[in-house]
């Protein structure tokens, strides 16, 4: 990214904004779309808040890797950057095809399917109302980042505040229900590792953002100090939010019911409070997604922009837009393939579940890389500062990495065809190991994780 759209000050944050920041990034659109897919995992209401609970100790064992990583090597590049120091430039290139073919074009496609089931129940467009909603949400939005990258973040500011009020409404509405006046019986599910690990997928995918903690390391005062103190007090922040959210959905629901909701949220402001609440939960979770998708847009087109830096082949993609300062023909190519892999979620049975089974081994292979760069730069760069090192090296970031290689293991076996698709996606970018042209290294920090 250019040095107009982001610098650095080495200091400026302290405990407290770090722990914002923090919460601000995790919590987000995901807790109104992922709770009922978690749901269908598991096989009681104690092995669904177990896996919530497991899912932020993960989180944070993650994010101490990560931040050691951000203290050590800072750059705007993130994984890109560390992947490409510990394994090699091809490497590297080989994760930025994979987060812009599979990864964030995914991520950005499983949003705009949540948005479209809620869009649905407040505009409905016929039987295919929710695909509608969700293709045209990233054709408006993608436009509006053409346009430029001030009025993109203008809407930003405007759509964020409003995440945390719906979250906290969804949360004080199941708490002070009553719970279900019938629940229903729970069917008998095939459990086994496999299914749980698929339950931690989607876990995991509503805590996701963690990862940002990379960049906090750079700009907080004293990180030696500090960093660990932001991380255990944003980790236990997110993971309370989410449990208080997630006992409110089984009182009010019973896990039965709650595996079988399309849009949870509106759902349950309609028994507690009727339809009138439920209609302005839906508009105030659209509000929460189309913030997700627009900041998800302007962060992911970077990843294609730094490609056409580094691949002479791909130099069109490259371009940037410097009155509007906005790479615009990477924002064309990722709405081309969002739009493509919305069409195919809309074959499925929920088109947030093939969105997820698309993306989840190749996010899950990379994230295990990354951790391994950690203990691999302990070794390459053994003279470079630490200002932050992980406790109790190397047992976390090996436990980091061998539960990352884990969920690789299971999204690939469980979560159905789509997974082979991001697969087979990621293996027509091996190519890129054979290029032999020098990196354009100033790229490298301009591809937002």
């Amino acid at each position: 990214m250019s040095s107009q759209m982001r610098s650095r000050h080495s200091g400026d944050l302290s405990v407290i904004d770090g722990v914002a920041v923090l919460v601000g990034v995790v919590v987000g659109v995901g807790i109104f779309g992922f709770p009922p897919l978690v749901a269908q995992h598991a096989d009681s209401g104690t092995l669904y808040i177990a896996l919530w609970l497991a899912g932020g100790a993960l989180m944070l064992v993650g994010a101490l890797c990560y931040a050691e990583l951000g203290a050590s090597f800072p750059d705007e590049g993130g994984e890109y950057h560390y992947l490409r120091l510990a394994w090699g430039r091809r490497f590297g290139l080989m994760f930025a095809w994979a987060r812009g073919t599979v990864i964030q074009t995914g991520a950005i496609a499983a949003v705009a399917f949540i948005y479209g089931d809620y869009a649905q129940r407040l505009m409905p467009l016929g039987d295919h109302g929710g695909t509608l909603h969700a293709l045209l949400s990233v054709a408006l939005l993608t436009t509006l980042n053409v346009c430029g990258t001030r009025e993109s973040k203008r809407v930003q500011i405007a759509l964020s505040s409003l995440t945390l009020v719906a979250v906290i409404g969804v949360m004080l509405a199941g708490l002070l229900s009553s719970g279900p006046s019938s629940p229903a019986a729970i069917e008998p599910r095939d459990g086994g590792l496999g299914m749980l690990g698929m339950g931690m997928v989607f876990v995991l995918l509503t805590y996701g953002g963690w990862n940002e903690t990379a960049y906090l390391s750079g700009e907080l005062r004293n990180p030696a100090r500090n960093m660990g103190r932001v991380l255990l007090l944003g980790t236990l922040l997110v993971t309370t939010l989410y449990l208080l959210t997630n006992l409110a959905l089984l009182q009010i629901f019973g896990l039965q019911a709650l595996s079988q909701s399309d849009a949870i949220g509106a759902d349950l402001m309609e028994i507690v409070a009727g339809s009138w609440a439920a209609q302005g939960l839906s508009l105030l979770i659209c509000f929460t997604a189309l913030s997700t998708l627009n900041a998800t847009i302007l962060t992911g087109a970077r990843v294609y922009y730094a490609l056409g830096r580094d691949v002479p082949r791909l130099h069109r993609l490259a371009a940037w837009n410097e009155r509007g300062s906005t790479p615009v023909r990477a924002l064309l190519v990722q709405a081309t393939i969002t739009l493509l892999l919305i069409l195919f979620g809309a074959l499925s049975q929920s088109g947030v579940q093939a969105m997820v089974a698309y993306t989840a081994p190749v996010f899950w292979f990379f994230m295990c890389m990354t951790a391994l760069s950690l203990l691999r730069l302990r070794r390459l760069e053994a003279s470079a500062p630490r200002p932050f090192r992980v406790p109790w090296y190397p047992w976390l970031p090996l436990l980091f990495a061998s539960s990352c290689l884990g969920l690789f293991v299971s999204s690939t076996l469980y979560a159905g065809p789509g997974a082979l698709l991001g697969l087979l996606v990621l293996a027509f970018g091996l190519p890129l190991l054979l290029v032999r042209s020098p990196a354009a290294v100033s790229a490298t920090s301009g591809v937002e994780p």
